[in-house]
């Protein structure tokens, strides 16, 4: 009896890897159309597509580059106050975003190491963001986890 338990144990963990995918977004892009079309909604139907076949589908995203703009706490006092598009649409940016962490379990990881360059402190960021210490190591550990890699520049 043990052995019929353990075989399906080993049976049921085995299907279970084989249903699941990975995958990380190298996020470089400023352009809001951009981050909208390929993070926003290009993510949610990736998502969709693999829960659909019974699949999941594991999702990180790697933030740098011109990607910082989307993710500070206070637009108003960040250096891109100025890029009215960005200002306007902020709000509902940041909601979207956030409900990709709490409904999709989407991970996103920023550069520290450019940061300063931004003009930012860890403090202006948004708090569901992990910081990795530069964006290759992010991307490097992700795939040595095997996750796919896809850019978005």
């Amino acid at each position: 009896m043990k052995k019929i338990i353990l075989f399906l144990s080993v049976l049921v963990c085995l299907q279970a890897d084989e249903g699941s995918s990975k995958v990380v977004f190298d996020l470089t892009t400023s352009s809001l159309q951009a981050f909208e079309k390929k993070v926003l909604k290009g993510i949610v139907a990736h998502k969709t597509h693999y829960e659909g076949n019974l699949q999941e589908l594991d999702v990180a995203v790697v933030i740098h580059g011109g990607a910082y703009r989307f993710f500070v706490k206070d637009i108003k006092t960040s250096s891109y106050k100025n890029d009215k598009q960005l200002v306007e649409a902020y709000k509902s940016l940041k909601q979207r975003i956030k409900s990709m962490v709490e409904n999709y379990d989407v991970d996103f990881l920023m550069c520290k190491a450019a940061l300063k360059r931004e003009k930012l402190e860890i403090e202006d960021i948004a708090d569901f963001v992990t910081m990795v210490p530069n964006a290759a190591i992010g991307l490097i550990d992700k795939q040595n986890e095997g996750y796919a890699y896809i850019p978005i520049h």
